[in-house]
């Protein structure tokens, strides 16, 4: 990581998308702004934006929320990696993933988009796939539930009783990637999250 990293937290804006699975990236970034004092504030880029540190001495973060619809993330985080002067290798994207199990938090740098629009719509708008990916899991759809209804839903009454602390995690795992990089941070949270 350099000295400054650009932190997206995807999700769709307006109440009605507000705590639904699809949101969990947009959760983590307000926890972010949250542990440091700052309040998110409209930016040219079309998204909410704090500059930051979480701590003295710490890399400065960019913590971003687009503020489009998911589907068109790309224009918002390229727009913002533009005016910071920040590439691919500076750039962390915090996203719902139904691949893992609702709770589980995981980081990886590139690969596939898994069938996230959000994700793909960055990958076309940077140019690549080389950016960390902060993963973290709301479990697979019941039954023969719609992937797309599934995420655009609220987590259960179980799940939104454990989602302080899944969300707290994610922040965590971001907080860690920053300050002391991809490997070690992989390894914590891995080991924690088998799945």
């Amino acid at each position: 990581m350099t000295d400054r990293t650009l932190v997206v937290g995807l999700g769709n804006p307006g109440d009605a998308y507000a705590g639904t699975r699809h949101n969990i990236g947009a959760m983590v970034v307000a926890e972010l702004a949250g542990r440091a004092g700052e309040k998110l504030s409209a930016h040219k880029a079309r998204a909410a934006v704090a500059e930051t540190r979480m701590r003295p001495g710490s890399p400065r973060l960019v913590l971003a929320q687009p503020l489009s619809y998911m589907n068109v993330s790309g224009g918002p985080v390229s727009a913002l990696a533009k005016y910071y002067s920040l590439g691919l290798e500076d750039l962390v994207v915090v996203h719902d993933d139904v691949d893992l199990p609702f709770g589980a938090v995981k980081l990886k740098r590139g690969g596939g988009e898994g069938g996230h629009n959000g994700l793909r719509d960055i990958t076309k708008a940077m140019g690549g796939r080389d950016y960390v990916r902060v993963r973290v899991g709301v479990g697979r759809p019941p039954g023969r539930m719609d992937t797309a209804d599934y995420v655009l839903k609220r987590f259960s009454g179980a799940q939104a009783k454990e989602l302080p602390l899944l969300v707290s995690d994610a922040a965590d795992a971001v907080e860690m990637l920053t300050e002391q990089g991809l490997t070690e941070s992989q390894q914590h949270f891995h080991a924690r999250n088998p799945a």
